[in-house]
């Protein structure tokens, strides 16, 4: 068998299964098999497949007919502009997480030396990709999950940034360790009543995903919590639900927060809160 049989095998098994990106896929999960690059696999389609290679193949090919991220199958998924590792135990960075970041080096100039937290760091990607990007900067991050923190400490490693973060377990109600000039928090705000029904509660952390009854009940502990956390005219952004909006800028208000913008997605959602904490 050579690499065009064994991709077109794998084409038609993803396909059958519904899986959009089904071409895509398979020469990745291809690649992958083979340690080679895309392109070199794509301009050496007549070389013949060990049976090893082919094997991992096609048990990549059935992870990903069952729905499970490609990121996970990999263990690594690009973010901005670099690449991190995963696992299940993290959600997958998405694209419209990349308006944290965007937001954030808006309001830090590049020599700027800035004290930030990250609620929920996950994986780490939001808080590691700003610190690359402003090398004065500094930053705490939490999580309640430990697994989720070593994941975290070990793209902290990969991308040598260890002397500028420190990451604590925690969960944010009971955090506080001095004061900071921007929060950054991407929550758990999906209605759990309709985690059950989204292909990815079947394979990310539902901790990370479940925001609660109406997908607000973390959003409204970070935005207490950053009340509390933040120094006069420092600023919190958040990334928010479909349709949340408009409860979490009255919570802001609430909590002597003036709202700067929000920012919409590529699909047209408003995905993105900045806000500023009033003296």
């Amino acid at each position: 068998m050579n690499f065009l049989q064994a991709l077109n095998k794998g084409y038609d098994l993803l396909k059958s299964n519904k899986i959009d990106s089904y071409r895509i896929d398979a020469e990745v999960l291809l690649s992958e098999s083979l340690n080679i690059s895309k392109e070199k696999l794509i301009l050496n389609l007549e070389n013949a497949i060990n049976s090893a290679s082919y094997k991992k193949f096609l048990s990549n090919i059935k992870r990903r007919n069952n729905k499970e991220p490609l990121a996970y199958i990999l263990n690594k998924k690009e973010f901005w502009k670099n690449e991190f590792f995963i696992n299940k135990n993290v959600l997958v960075p998405r694209p419209e997480t990349e308006h944290l970041v965007e937001e954030t080096l808006k309001i830090i100039s590049t020599n700027q030396r800035k004290k930030l937290l990250e609620i929920g760091i996950g994986s780490g990607c939001l808080i590691i990709s700003i610190l690359k990007e402003r090398k004065n900067c500094y930053a705490h991050g939490i999580d309640c999950c430990e697994k989720a923190l070593k994941i975290a400490n070990i793209n902290v490693n990969l991308h040598q940034i260890k002397n500028r973060i420190k990451i604590f377990k925690s969960d944010v109600d009971n955090f506080n360790r001095g004061k900071y000039d921007l929060i950054l928090s991407n929550p758990p705000y999906i209605d759990n009543k309709h985690l059950k029904y989204l292909d990815v509660s079947k394979h990310e952390p539902l901790k990370a995903l479940d925001g609660g009854y109406d997908g607000t009940q973390i959003l409204m502990k970070v935005i207490i919590k950053s009340s509390q956390l933040l120094k006069n005219n420092g600023k919190l952004i958040i990334e928010i639900g479909n349709n949340q909006k408009y409860k979490v800028i009255e919570s802001l208000k609430k909590n002597n927060f003036f709202v700067n913008k929000t920012v919409k997605d590529l699909s047209n959602i408003e995905r993105c809160i900045v806000s500023t904490k009033l003296p």
